[in-house]
């Protein structure tokens, strides 16, 4: 039976063991810093033991899931312990700084620089769940650094997981996903905080809070452990949107101060091609 060791047993390492565990019959190999974090899983039945990084020679497949602050160490060691023909990826969603740490190593070739397009806002072994990543989008980057034989054995795997593929450059990926990713987390978690702060009554956010509150701010529950190193790991493209969203609430803010109904009209009517955008990506 093949081994897949999955490093980091949180959310997206959790999910990812799941799936492949049911669909391609794996043995897993879990290894975490938090003792805790590996009992649990060994508990939820979704590693069959624990492993270390010592030794990896014998896996057919590592995933690495930890904070991206940390990939790119990770990475090095992981690709020094490994069989020549072990597929190494990681999960992270900032990937230059991760592609540039691992550029100059030797088994650069077995290491494949992946971001799936998925998640929840909850953390930890017992947010994995089944089927995270149905119709979900996986980004590769610099495929062609990687043998293609790695390739191949990554997209298989990815297509096992029913996962739409997507090549990209790290630097374009980064800029991308600050916009369509980080900054939607910035907003999530400061209006989280707006509104604690203006409204102190609990029970009266509990009772107003409508559909559109709720899932607006969803994401403000995710771990601040996992969104601050993606933030400061993606800090020039976050900052640049940052500047931008910014600039537009103050906009809107002036609109209305000055009782200008035709400037929201047009803005939002404007704002609703976001309609047309989305359901031409489902």
């Amino acid at each position: 039976m093949e081994k897949l060791v999955v490093i980091g047993l949180g959310l997206i390492g959790g999910s990812l063991a799941l799936d492949l565990k049911l669909r391609m019959n794996f043995k897993v190999v879990g290894v975490d810093q938090n003792p805790a974090h590996v009992k649990k899983a060994l508990e939820l039945g979704f590693i069959d033991e624990e492993g270390s990084l010592d030794d990896l020679s014998y896996a057919s497949v590592v995933i690495i899931a930890v904070p991206v602050n940390v990939i790119g160490e990770v990475s090095k060691q992981v690709l020094n312990v490994i069989g020549k023909d072990t597929l190494v990826f990681d999960v992270g969603s900032v990937k230059n700084e991760i592609c540039k740490a691992v550029e100059q190593h030797p088994k650069r070739k077995n290491f494949v620089a992946a971001h799936p397009m998925a998640g929840t806002e909850f953390s930890g072994p017992e947010a994995a769940i089944l089927n995270l990543f149905d119709d979900k989008v996986n980004i590769i980057c610099e495929a062609d650094k990687t043998d293609w034989r790695i390739l191949d054995h990554a997209i298989s795997l990815f297509k096992q997981l029913n996962m739409h593929i997507k090549m990209m450059n790290p630097v374009e990926h980064d800029r991308h996903i600050a916009y369509v990713s980080h900054l939607s987390h910035v907003s999530s978690f400061m209006l989280g905080k707006t509104v604690l702060e203006i409204e102190k009554n609990e029970e009266a956010i509990f009772d107003m809070a409508s559909t559109g509150f709720a899932s607006t701010v969803r994401l403000a529950k995710s771990s601040s452990s996992t969104w601050t190193p993606i933030f400061l790991e993606n800090k020039e493209n976050l900052i640049k949107s940052l500047n931008e969203y910014i600039k537009n609430l103050k906009e809107f803010k002036k609109m209305v101060e000055d009782d200008d109904a035709k400037g929201l009209n047009d803005t939002m009517d404007g704002t609703n091609y976001i309609k047309t955008v989305l359901n031409g990506i489902k």
